[in-house]
């Protein structure tokens, strides 16, 4: 299946503790059907010390957040947009917005 979502893609979330927020794809995990994005799920982590190279403590990193939570925004109409696909006439398959009908790639 074509990914909707991609690496570098601006999105806003839908649903859950961060809904309304805009942040950037920083890894998108297909196989878990789930994306990581800057700023967004934000968790404490225990980290334990590793020796002299990494001092323990508890930090602040992004979990990842379902892709079905997410919307891509869309550069020319700048909105939350579903995302469909078109193939162009030189044969290339670009992801597009089902608002304005611009190509997202």
């Amino acid at each position: 299946m074509a990914a909707k979502v991609k690496r570098n893609d601006e999105v806003q979330v839908l649903a859950g503790k961060d809904r309304g927020r805009r942040g950037t794809v920083r890894a998108v995990l297909p196989s878990a059907g789930r994306a990581v994005v800057t700023g967004i799920n934000m968790v404490k982590k225990h980290r334990r010390s590793t020796g002299p190279q990494q001092a323990g403590g508890i930090i602040d990193m992004e979990a990842p957040i379902a892709v079905s939570n997410l919307a891509v925004i869309c550069r020319s109409c700048s909105q939350a947009v579903r995302v469909g696909f078109k193939v162009l006439d030189d044969g290339r398959k670009v992801r597009t917005c089902k608002k304005c009908g611009e190509a997202i790639d």
